[in-house]
């Protein structure tokens, strides 16, 4: 991993810190996109192997999937995450501090289950790492992923455009080049929905307030100056809600096909 990685991913982990404390009161969309994910895993056969949430924060998914999996409320999920400060507020009773853009842990090969939402999209090559997880998998076993599109935020980056400022929305991963690795690694999806979300009258000021809340504005690029905010926000088009892209995916990885007797 570049030194630039390493520093990004600091980065990401302080801003989470900071606002760990609050996080829950304002992931109003991460709560309900994990609520959904979970609801759609609720009958999975799962095979034998450990399960893990990566990427957990404060246990939003985990708590979804226990919640309508009868099977993980025996084994509820490995949780990891960057972010001591919000696996502190993890209710689960394993958990972890791990770097994902390192890879996954040793015990984690062969996993009946491995789920994440709204944490892929910060790590340094996200279809890198989501190639490792396919692999990963136990022949049976599954992915279910929720994660923002790059279909996301077209109001923010047309308002930069505009205003003739930097961008700093961090980047995110093409739907299309998600849906290719699983492919690529063979796993065949139950369920691949693009689902896009807003909260009304809401303009440029509140949304990115509301990411800076979440601890959710880690950037790749320098911040902007105050006078190149002020030029954002004034061609941002009115109270036009930030517009959210996000695929759900829950695939599973085929088990072999028995050999010819």
């Amino acid at each position: 991993m570049s030194s630039q990685a390493s520093r990004y991913d600091q980065r990401v982990r302080l801003r989470f810190g900071r606002r760990a404390d609050s996080y829950e009161q304002h992931a109003l969309l991460q709560r309900a996109v994990a609520w959904r994910l979970g609801r759609l895993c609720r009958d999975l056969a799962l095979p034998a192997g450990p399960a893990a949430d990566l990427g957990a924060g404060t246990g939003l998914l985990s708590s979804a999937l226990v919640r309508h999996h009868n099977g993980l409320r025996a084994r509820p999920p490995l949780q990891l995450d960057l972010c001591p400060e919000l696996l502190a507020r993890n209710p689960w009773p394993v958990r972890q501090q791990w770097n994902l853009d390192g890879g996954l842990p040793a015990p984690l090969g062969g996993a009946a289950l491995l789920a994440s939402s709204f944490a892929l999209q910060w790590l340094e090559t996200p279809t890198d790492r989501l190639a490792d997880w396919c692999r990963s998998l136990a022949p049976g076993g599954w992915l279910a992923l929720a994660v923002p599109t790059a279909g996301s935020f077209p109001q923010w980056r047309h308002a930069a455009s505009l205003a003739e400022v930097r961008c700093t929305a961090v980047p995110l991963p093409r739907a299309e080049a998600l849906l290719a690795t699983t492919a690529a690694a063979g796993l065949r999806p139950l369920i691949a929905h693009r689902l896009r979300f807003s909260r009304p009258r809401q303009g440029g000021m509140i949304a990115l307030r509301q990411l800076r809340q979440l601890g959710a504005d880690a950037s790749r690029q320098p911040p902007l100056s105050a006078s190149q905010l002020r030029r954002l926000l004034a061609h941002w088009p009115g109270e036009t809600p930030l517009l959210w892209e996000v695929l759900l995916l829950v695939a599973q990885k085929p088990c072999p096909d028995p050999p010819y007797p």
